[in-house]
C-alpha cells in the first residue's frame, strides 16, 4: 500500500496574537502548488485566534485547526470549548491528548477517547497524541506506555481519514533534544504494527507524526525515516520561515 500523503501541523501552543497574522500570510505564500502536491500544512494556534485564521485561509488548502476540545458539544463548561464550535469557525482539524493536557490537566486515556470522538461528531478531523516521558525511556517502558495509550486513547472506528497519529517523546518537546533516528524509527513501526493490527488498511493508510524539536535543520533526516508520515511542531511553527523551512524537506 502506498504511504500515506505527510502532514505537517504547526501547534501555536499559548503564543500568537492578531498580528501573528502576518505569519499566517506568508504560509499561504510561501505554500505553493508544487509544495501542496508534496504534503498537506495546518496550523492550530489558540482559540482566540481560529474564526480570523479560517476565514483567512478559507479559499487556501492550508487547513486550520484546535488545540483542544470538550468531550460534550454544549453545557455548563465553563472556559472550554466544544468540538461543534471548533468546526463552526471553519476549523477542520484539533489537537487531542498532548502530553502537556495529560499531564497539566491530568487527562486519561478516556477522556483523550472522548474527546476524539467528539471531534468526529463534528466532523473534525483528530490529531491524536501519544508518547513517553523521559523516566519511561529511561525504564525501557516505551513501547508499553505507547501500547496502553493507544489501545485506551484510540476509539473504534478509527480511520486513515478521521485520525492522525502524532508520537511526541515526552522529554524531546520544547527541550531541544530528539531521540537517535533508531529510536523513532523503533517506535513508528511499532506504532504502525499496531494500527495495522487492529485497524488493517486503514491502519496502513493513517499517518503517523512525529514532534518533538523539529526544525528545519533535523526535518529531512526526521521525515525520511520509514514510517514517519509528517510532523507536529511546535515552537518552529510560529515563524513562516521556519515552519516552511521544514515542509521544504518534502520539496
Amino acid at each position: 500500500m502506498p504511504s500515506p500523503k505527510p502532514m505537517i501541523a504547526g501547534n501555536w501552543k499559548m503564543n500568537g496574537l492578531r498580528a501573528s497574522g502576518v505569519e499566517l500570510d506568508q504560509i499561504m505564500a510561501g505554500y505553493d502548488a508544487d509544495l501542496q502536491g508534496r504534503v498537506d500544512l495546518a496550523i492550530c494556534p489558540p482559540a482566540t485566534l481560529l474564526i480570523a485564521f479560517a476565514s483567512a485561509t478559507a479559499a487556501s488548502p492550508l487547513a486550520i485547526g484546535a488545540q483542544d476540545c470538550h468531550p460534550k458539544a454544549s453545557g455548563a463548561h465553563t472556559g472550554d470549548i466544544s468540538a461543534e464550535m471548533i468546526a463552526d469557525t471553519g476549523a477542520t482539524h484539533v489537537i487531542v491528548g498532548h502530553s502537556e493536557r495529560r499531564t497539566d490537566h491530568a487527562e486519561t486515556d478516556a477522556t483523550v477517547r472522548a474527546k476524539a470522538e467528539a471531534a468526529w461528531r463534528a466532523g473534525l478531523v483528530a490529531i491524536l497524541c501519544i508518547g513517553e516521558t523521559e523516566a519511561e525511556r529511561r525504564g525501557g517502558t516505551t513501547l508499553s506506555v505507547v501500547d496502553t495509550q493507544l489501545a485506551g486513547s484510540v476509539p473504534e472506528g478509527s480511520t486513515a481519514a478521521n485520525l492522525v497519529i502524532a508520537y511526541e517523546p515526552v522529554w524531546a518537546i520544547g527541550t531541544g533534544l530528539t531521540p537517535s533516528n533508531a529510536d523513532i524509527a523503533e517506535v513508528h513501526a511499532h506504532i504502525r504494527q499496531r494500527l495495522v493490527a487492529r485497524f488493517g488498511a486503514e491502519g496502513a493508510g493513517m499517518r503517523i507524526l512525529y514532534g518533538g524539536s523539529v526544525k528545519p535543520s533535523n526535518a529531512g533526516e526526521i521525515l525520511a525515516i520509514a514510517d514517519v508520515d509528517g510532523a507536529l511542531v511546535g515552537g518552529a511553527s510560529l515563524k513562516a520561515v521556519d515552519f516552511l523551512g521544514i515542509a521544504a524537506a518534502y520539496a
